[in-house]
């Protein structure tokens, strides 16, 4: 924020009127031809005025974004003068493109170091202030005699610049101002006696110390240091208090005492009219009550706390809603600081959806025993309003009214089953899902209203609704004369269903059955034949052949793992983790707290406050379409949805959903189960099984049993969620009409890693052949035979010998055309027979191409633009899970995945071919075509080609 007042713009430039005065307009005006060449005689006009009204065309024609740079020298030639106004236009022309012109801004360093030594302080401060923010290294290495001047100087306002132009020089070089000892002289601001020097010192060293922690052991913050920055708060602008705040909020006091003397001397800042002071005070004043030990010092603290942040919320929407979330916060840590004000969360009519949301979490929160009549009253006003999603939470509020305030649940209920008869779809919806909650809190107690709300079922059409009356229905099927009849009708369109209802409508089946094992033979039979046989979701065939297994080996066993007692739900299940809630308390008024995501998860280079092992491996945003991290919100208002989501636990905080594709090995069985499948099961089973004891290996509840269901299937030997490598049909080799009666046909396939060319030799002849070799020539990837032919000769006429030949890539290179052409021989004992043949490039995917996530970006833009081809792609349907297994199967890894502000899934993936060629890839898929983009990139051009015939063959197959 210190940048964004000190910073050179057209405001901030104090005295100069362009843009500021409707006469200025002319300047913006002029169509001249030659025009470069009239301002160049204008700027070396002996006439002052003639060369300012020159000046200005030039930073007009620079403003609207003509390329004056031409005249560099000429307005560098302007410097040498009296008149402050156009001393400061020239700077500003400096600033744009001394970049652009490093060796002439060279020539302005005299004039600079000039005017740090000019009796006017705005003339010192205005050249110290402008070789700060010209980035170029040789004018760097002459600033740091005259910064060195300035932050002693004996006019506050050039120290204050200079405090700013040390963080400036310290982005450009750390290393100079680390051995200049600008560091420790920053140190000695911070006790200066104007307080917008020690404000813009404090903002310096939080800069530094943001890019650079290790800076933190050159400059101490003691506590006579504390005191003169609680002096200062007192007398710097809003801005400077900020900063102030912000500094002793990192501040650990030496005891109890200067705890309570810290926050004695910050409480009076609560009371400013601005929002973010407040905030930031309030922030230091949570921190420090953790330290505090007194317990009436901390109430009386928290009474006061109460007052100034109820009065946020009469400011405008923007301002309440990022005061709402800060507060959301404060109450997660510390309900009691509002524990009397939940009326001032109460929703007003015209508050926006956003902080109407907001307010309603809060409500929840605040809720207990002594206030929970009002807040019901007012969730069920809520939930008659027009706003769709707003009544959705309401009702959802209510559900959690009653599992965190026990003695109210028989009123929500009572509440939840009025909404219901209102017959509004999506009320009743939501209230069936909550009331399945209260179920899980509340075991055996509130049954009774199952008859109710099973007359909704026609009513239900969203997923989340009809997973939790399946659940409902399976939990107490003992009760529900007809809830085989229920189930049995979501079943008729099993395959229609969203996966969430599909595994309840399984689990739910299984249920009943062992409830009434007679009655429901045929529904259970039905049910895992659906999700095992016919299903591609590998979750939900998973679950079919675990519940296969239990019910086929020990119905006991099945019986204690379904019906099990479940645990009781908590009272708070979206409380944030504890380690993390204290860390966003840390950074209260900063994006962290409206996130609700601690700073490494959209900055890059954050140091956390508190010391806690984050990994800070976050991209830069300006990586190729990976900028926008709003891909990834989980469960978060929309208002409040950041990029990435968290993987691994905070390891890696992403911009996008980073996907893991790794599948362990498969772990074989240690002890063999008995095959019981053609042994009579328990009576709870019948013979329900007895029908699919053994069949040929053609679906997948009979190829689960090799020795049985029981014996030696192992659920987690079905590879990768049901993807293997691709394998080809086999292609005709040789034609046994011009190979003498040989015909050869093969496929190339990887398995295990490995590359091998599967064939079959036939023999179309009258005679034996036999005496087989085959040898490869020259080609672009090496490929070559890891050891000889081994056929078993002789061939009788008429028959065929099968050979998996297994290859390696570490023959002799020569370029072909296309690449992964291959010329080949093959001898017999008749004679010598040569033809071509292509080897797929997804055989010469190796397992060594999964890169890592923060690699990604710096490798995509390190391989320039022109490297970069375009293809769309047929994928006949496929979902995006299918598309990830087909893809990880065959060698080509999903780095990460996210969604596009337009809706598109966006896949990021990565490959490399046995020869180390790395092929980096985007796909971009939208819901409902039946296409997607790719995007290929690589150093190496020749290869795209061939990737992109691997990616069709492997999508559209």
């Amino acid at each position: 924020e210190y940048k964004s007042y000190l910073s050179f713009s057209m405001v901030s430039l104090g005295g100069i009127s362009i843009g500021s005065k409707m006469s200025d307009s002319k300047y913006f005006n002029t169509q001249k031809k030659g025009e470069i060449y009239e301002l160049k005689n204008e700027l070396n006009s002996d006439k002052k005025e003639k060369k300012k009204e020159a000046v200005k065309k030039v930073i007009a024609s620079m403003t609207v974004g003509k390329d004056v740079s031409g005249l560099f020298t000429d307005v560098t030639m302007c410097m040498q003068t009296d008149n402050l106004e156009l001393k400061k236009l020239v700077y500003l022309y400096l600033i744009n493109y001394a970049k652009t012109q490093p060796d002439l801004a060279i020539l302005a360093v005299n004039t600079f170091v000039k005017d740090c030594e000019d009796p006017n302080p705005l003339i010192r401060a205005l050249a110290v202030r402008t070789m700060g923010c010209i980035r170029v290294e040789k004018i760097t290495e002459y600033l740091c005699e005259p910064l060195r001047k300035c932050l002693k100087d004996d006019d506050p306002y050039v120290r204050k610049t200079a405090a700013v132009c040390v963080a400036k020089l310290h982005d450009i070089s750390a290393a100079r101002v680390e051995d200049q000892g600008f560091l420790e002289t920053l140190g000695e601001l911070l006790c200066d006696s104007n307080p917008m020097v020690v404000a813009n010192a404090v903002a310096a060293i939080t800069e530094i110390l943001d890019t650079n922690p290790n800076a933190a052991k050159q400059v101490k913050i003691d506590t006579p240091t504390v005191n003169k920055l609680l002096t200062a708060l007192n007398e710097c602008t809003e801005w400077g208090q900020i900063f102030i705040l912000d500094s002793l909020n990192n501040y650990n006091p030496r005891d109890e005492k200067e705890s309570i003397s810290i926050c004695e001397r910050i409480t009076p800042r609560l009371a400013h009219a601005n929002a973010a002071v407040v905030l930031s005070a309030v922030k230091v004043l949570m921190k420090l009550m953790d330290q505090i030990a007194n317990v009436e010092f901390v109430q009386m603290l928290q009474k006061k706390l109460a007052p100034p942040l109820v009065t946020l919320l009469s400011a405008e929407a923007e301002i309440q809603y990022v005061a709402l979330r800060n507060i959301n916060l404060i109450v997660q840590k510390r309900p009691d600081i509002l524990k009397h004000e939940i009326k001032a969360f109460f929703v007003k009519y015209n508050d926006p959806i956003y902080v109407k949301l907001e307010k309603l979490d809060i409500m929840i929160r605040l809720s207990a025993q002594a206030n929970i009549n009002q807040v019901l009253a007012e969730l069920k006003e809520y939930a008659t309003e027009v706003d769709v999603d707003f009544v959705r939470k309401a009702v959802r509020a209510i559900g959690r009214c009653a599992i965190k305030v026990e003695p109210s649940a028989e009123r929500c209920v009572q509440t939840l089953l009025e909404l219901i008869q209102t017959k509004v779809n999506y009320v009743v919806q939501e209230a069936i899902v909550v009331i399945k909650d209260i179920f899980r809190k509340y075991p055996n107690k509130y049954e009774c209203i199952i008859s109710t709300l099973c007359e909704n079922l026609d009513s239900l059409d969203e997923p989340e609704a009809r997973a939790a009356m399946i659940w409902i229905v399976g939990e107490y099927a003992e009760r529900i004369d007809n809830a085989d009849e229920i189930l049995q009708s979501f079943l008729d369109g099993f395959h229609d269903e969203n996966t969430q209802v599909q595994l309840q409508l399984l689990t739910a089946i299984v249920k009943l059955f062992l409830k009434k094992p007679q009655e429901t033979q045929e529904l259970v039979q039905k049910v895992l034949s659906l999700a095992t046989q016919d299903s591609d979701n590998p979750d939900l065939r998973d679950r079919g052949y675990i519940y296969w297994r239990l019910l086929s080996t020990d119905p006991a066993a099945a019986k204690e793992v379904v019906l099990a007692e479940k645990p009781l739900i908590s009272e708070e299940t979206d409380l944030i983790e504890p380690t993390l809630l204290d860390e966003l308390v840390g950074h209260i008024s900063s994006l962290a707290s409206v996130y609700h995501r601690p700073p490494s998860a959209f900055v890059e280079g954050r140091v956390p406050v508190r010391k806690i092992a984050i990994n800070r491996n976050v991209e830069s945003d300006d990586t190729h379409e990976i900028e926008d991290e709003h891909v990834y919100a989980d469960g978060e208002d929309a208002a409040a949805q950041i990029p990435p989501d968290t993987i691994g636990g905070g390891e890696n905080l992403l911009i996008g959903d980073l996907l893991s594709l790794d599948y362990p090995a498969p772990t074989p069985a240690t002890q063999p189960v008995t095959n019981t499948m053609n042994q009579p099961v328990a009576d709870l089973l019948g013979d329900i099984f007895s029908d699919m004891s053994v069949q040929p290996q053609t679906s997948a509840p009979a190829a689960a049993t090799a020795g049985g269901l029981g014996g030696g299937f192992d659920l987690f030997s079905l590879g990768m969620g049901g993807y293997t490598n691709h394998v080809a049909p086999h292609q005709t080799m040789l034609d046994p009409a011009n190979a003498k009666g040989l015909e050869v046909t093969a496929t190339f396939v990887r398995r295990n890693n490995a590359i091998f060319m599967d064939m079959n030799i036939s023999n179309r002849a009258m005679a034996n052949m036999g005496g087989f070799a085959i040898q490869f020539n020259k080609n672009s990837f090496g490929i070559t035979p890891g050891s000889a032919l081994n056929v078993q000769s002789p061939i009788t006429p008429g028959t065929t010998a099968s050979v998996s030949l297994p290859l390696v890539t570490t023959g002799a290179v020569m370029k072909m055309n296309p690449l992964n052409r291959v010329q080949i021989a093959m001898k017999n004992d008749i004679d010598v027979f040569y033809f071509d043949c292509i080897v797929p490039a997804y055989v010469l995917f190796k397992a060594e191409g999964c890169m890592e996530r923060n690699q990604f970006p710096s490798t995509w833009r390190e391989i320039p633009d022109d490297k970069e081809q375009k293809y769309q792609l047929a994928i006949n349907n496929k979902t995006q899970a299918q598309i990830e297994g087909i893809l990880k199967a065959n060698n080509v890894f999903v780095v990460a995945t996210r969604q596009s502000n337009e809706g598109e899934s966006l896949i990021y993936i990565s490959l490399m071919f046995t020869n180390n060629i790395l092929v980096l890839g985007e796909l971009k898929l939208r819901s409902g075509l039946p296409s997607i983009e790719v995007s290929l990139k690589t150093h190496a051009m020749d290869v795209i080609p061939e990737v992109y015939n691997s990616l069709r063959t492997l999508l559209e197959s």
